[in-house]
């Protein structure tokens, strides 16, 4: 168990890291907002436990929510997929794509979590609490990916699809994201690297850094043999955007051999 820090102080509103399954009335209004009741509750409370926790308690039982979110990431491109292709049916492939990475980018994903204030229900170990890790944009949107692949596992395809056209409900009927077009640079660099160089890039790590509750990840990206773009984040994705966003600029300037 955690013990209550005088440096840390708790809220009401706030799901202290104390919790468990007997504690599981505190994360009704949270299954109240997604419209789902969990039968397995400790599959919810895996959903928003984060890495830090588990580390921290050192207890090799505790499961946190990565693999989760790795489904959830799977299941949130599918499903916005199949709404794309169904809402703009005169959109190119590469359209679609750009539409489909400004819906899924981190920031994005971020505002859809803080929607459903997920942030206070997070289960963090002290060095993410006192960052400020209820408010960090890659602990939310790993959260929500989390959680709908929670629902998924649970409830199926149907469950999670339901819960995803509730979520993105407003930007699809509103179609801002076709005069917007918030695209990634992940996106810009494959179809540049495709439609130019008829080839694909490759993202690797470099090395890690820090704790596991505050870790850097550092990434370059190649196309072919040569180093185009490094990038570091406190998440893979965010490293492999700003990498991918050096990359554009370089080849924008034509610093990039294109043969």
């Amino acid at each position: 168990m955690i013990e209550k820090n005088s440096r840390r102080p708790y809220t009401a509103d706030t799901i202290e890291n104390l919790m468990n399954p007997s504690d599981l009335k505190k994360l009704n209004p949270l299954q109240a907002q997604l419209q789902y009741v969990f039968q397995d509750r400790e599959l919810l409370i895996q959903a928003l436990t984060h890495r830090s926790y588990a580390h921290e308690h050192g207890d090799p039982g505790t499961a946190h929510n990565e693999r989760l979110e790795f489904l959830g990431d799977t299941v949130l491109g599918v499903v916005l997929s199949h709404l794309l292709y169904q809402r703009f049916p005169d959109l190119s492939e590469g359209e679609l794509s750009k539409l489909r990475a400004g819906l899924v980018n981190e920031q994005q994903l971020k505002q859809l979590a803080q929607g459903l204030k997920l942030g206070k229900y997070l289960r963090l170990g002290r060095g993410e609490e006192v960052t400020g890790g209820r408010k960090k944009s890659s602990l939310l949107a790993d959260a929500l990916e989390a959680v709908l692949g929670a629902i998924y596992l649970e409830g199926g395809y149907d469950q999670a699809s339901r819960l995803i056209r509730d979520l993105y409900r407003l930007h699809l009927e509103a179609g801002e994201t076709v005069s917007g077009q918030a695209l990634d640079s992940k996106t810009d660099l494959q179809e540049y690297c495709q439609g130019c160089l008829k080839t694909t890039p490759t993202y690797e790590v470099i090395r890690e850094e820090g704790p596991a509750h505050q870790k850097v990840f550092y990434v370059k990206v190649r196309i072919g043999n040569q180093i185009i773009g490094q990038g570091k984040g406190h998440s893979k994705k965010t490293a492999e955007q700003q990498a991918a966003e050096r990359a554009m600029v370089k080849i924008r300037k034509r610093e990039v051999v294109s043969d």
